[in-house]
């Protein structure tokens, strides 16, 4: 069983104080100190509460007798096997917290908080969760409706609300803040689950008078969310039925009706953009043609090239409508494999915060691109260059907020990159600096190499900060080539922008000729303050939404792999 986030000290965002309240793209359910579950803002009132204290009896047994005996029980050291020390606490906690009253038993025995829990359980490997931390069937073998009679006893009605309390936990815990601890598996994932905020939610959660509805505002609200369950549901039923024909070649009878298969797969998932209320309903494109075995490549001519073509860029793959060594190999990994893709990739939604902001930078490392949004739609969106892979200069995923463009900035190099690039240079080329641009300066006491501002700096013509313990920041870059590459993983670990100027007429509110005139300007290392800052998230998602269609990104760092072996349990089940 992996251990989940919540087991660690608390971990809080660097710099939390520097980021602002959360407004807007997801709703964050419940994790709020003080209000509760808060679908409930979307009609401006709080929902209605249920008071478990309000219990006067449950069939035959008062609450009298009913609360000594969940006090003895939840005082015991003999949980259940699966629920953790960790897990245990919480639910003495919740038990103190409302006085050993009943929290899913009613009147009626089990009824619709227990029946709405129990639903949940049940529905949860279709979120890509694995059920080993809270087994259906123990449970229900225990909270029968057979066994739950006016005859029950207090100890077996406790066993049986304590048993389904313990289960709630787990699940809202994995559901909130992920299963999986990003640590355990290599995720270089540095935005932290918030412990304190998911102890909020469970006991708010657990005073909803609409459990149905509490326990499904767990989930991530966000609608690329939704969609991605949606094709993880599809591929898992594609892998039940016995996946798709491998293809061997370009002559393959199979190579038109395997892409357009996975194509109207992908397409079938739809969502609308990143801040919308639903997902939509797209019909599929009719130019991918039908889904025929006899059509062969002779017969589908330029449509197959164009199908290659739509196939590779949904995949990360260089665009030229042939059927190459890579796209084979692309082609060839199977729907179960696929399923587990997305399986990982539903897990880091749930490592998000639930509210990323109103306004915020968002770039998503295995897509090689960041997109910015503005009251929860996104207003821009560009390529990027981001770390290479090798030699510790990938790009670590983090949150902090942007605080300053300075526009025709030196870069101070880096006493690392000084070390192991430069310095070797200039050993062999006294000229070195001058050629490029560089000079030596002084930092405390320390001699350090810069780049003077102009065309030829490294950092192009305007930086981005938001301070962080990683020395990460977006900028500008000389090297306009790399954007015509599909592979970006190429820098040092920041991100280069393909279009600086319209981010900086984003961030800023200036219009171009003004950002122009600052960037082509005669005023060195011009720093302009952001008010107020904005937040930037640096993610890791290789299953996405991107303008409605799935894709699958380049897992240039290669952390598919060990995220993916804890989901495998439940990615192959049918649906």
């Amino acid at each position: 069983m992996p251990h989940i986030s919540e087991h660690s000290s608390p971990r809080r965002l660097p710099h939390a104080d520097r980021l602002p309240r959360p407004l807007g793209r997801f709703v964050l359910v419940g994790a709020l100190l003080s209000v509760g579950f808060i679908s409930a803002c979307k009609s401006g009132s709080k929902r209605p509460k249920y008071s478990p204290r309000a219990v006067t009896k449950v069939l035959a047994v008062p609450a009298t007798s009913l609360q000594p005996a969940i006090a003895a029980r939840t005082g015991s050291e003999d949980r259940p096997k699966w629920v953790t020390t960790d897990r245990w606490r919480r639910v003495r906690a919740i038990y103190t917290g409302f006085e050993n009253a009943p929290l899913w038993l009613e009147e009626g025995g089990v009824k619709d908080r227990a029946d709405a829990l129990l639903e949940a359980l049940r529905t949860a490997p279709d979120h890509g969760l694995d059920t080993a931390a809270y087994p259906l069937s123990e449970i229900a073998a225990l909270v029968n409706a057979k066994r739950l009679t006016d005859t029950a006893s207090a100890g077996t009605l406790a066993d049986a609300d304590v048993l389904l309390t313990s289960a709630y936990v787990a699940y809202a815990a994995d559901m909130l803040v992920g299963q999986v601890d990003p640590k355990t598996v290599s995720q270089a994932w540095h935005i932290p689950a918030m412990p304190n905020e998911l102890d909020s939610a469970i006991v708010h959660g657990i005073e909803s008078a609409d459990m149905n509805q509490s326990l499904a505002d767990m989930a991530p609200q966000d609608p690329d969310y939704a969609a991605l369950k949606t094709a993880f549901a599809r591929y898992r039923q594609i892998a039940a039925s016995g996946g798709w024909p491998v293809v061997t070649s370009t002559g393959s009878p199979d190579l038109q009706a395997r892409l357009t298969s996975e194509l109207a797969a992908d397409d079938s998932s739809r969502s609308e953009d990143r801040g919308a209320d639903s997902i939509a309903t797209v019909p599929l494109p009719k130019s991918a043609g039908p889904l025929t075995k006899k059509t062969t490549p002779t017969s589908a001519g330029a449509g197959l090239s164009a199908l290659i073509s739509q196939y590779q860029e949904r995949h990360g793959l260089a665009k030229n409508g042939k059927l190459d060594k890579a796209t084979l190999a692309e082609l060839n990994i199977t729907a179960e494999h696929r399923a587990k893709q997305i399986a990982a990739n539903l897990e880091r939604h749930r490592w998000l915060p639930r509210s990323l902001g109103s306004r915020y930078v968002y770039v998503n490392v295995p897509a090689f691109r960041l997109d910015a949004y503005d009251s929860g739609q996104k207003t821009l969106s560009m390529k990027v260059v981001v770390g290479d892979e090798y030699e510790g200069k990938t790009t670590p995923v983090f949150s902090d907020s942007m605080e300053t463009v300075a526009f025709r900035p030196y870069w101070n190099i880096t006493p690392d990159i000084q070390r192991k690039e430069i310095v070797p240079k200039l050993a062999s080329n006294p000229g070195y600096l001058e050629a490029q641009n560089m000079e030596w300066y002084n930092d405390g006491g320390t001699r350090r190499i810069r780049q003077r501002p102009g065309d030829k700096n490294s950092l192009g013509l305007v930086k981005f900060l938001f301070p962080n313990n990683f020395n990460i920041y977006l900028h500008d870059t000389p090297a306009k080539a790399l954007f015509q590459q599909t592979d970006r993983a190429a820098s040092h670990g920041c991100i280069r922008l393909e279009k600086p100027a319209e981010l900086a007429q984003w961030v800023l509110g200036w219009d171009a000729t003004r950002v122009q005139s600052a960037m082509n300007g005669s005023d060195d290392n011009k720093q302009i303050k952001v008010a107020p800052k904005i937040p930037v998230y640096i993610v890791y998602f290789t299953a996405y939404f991107r303008d409605g269609q799935l894709f699958f990104g380049n897992d240039v760092y290669e952390r598919d792999d060990k995220l993916e072996k804890q989901v495998t349990a439940v990615t192959t089940a049918g649906t």
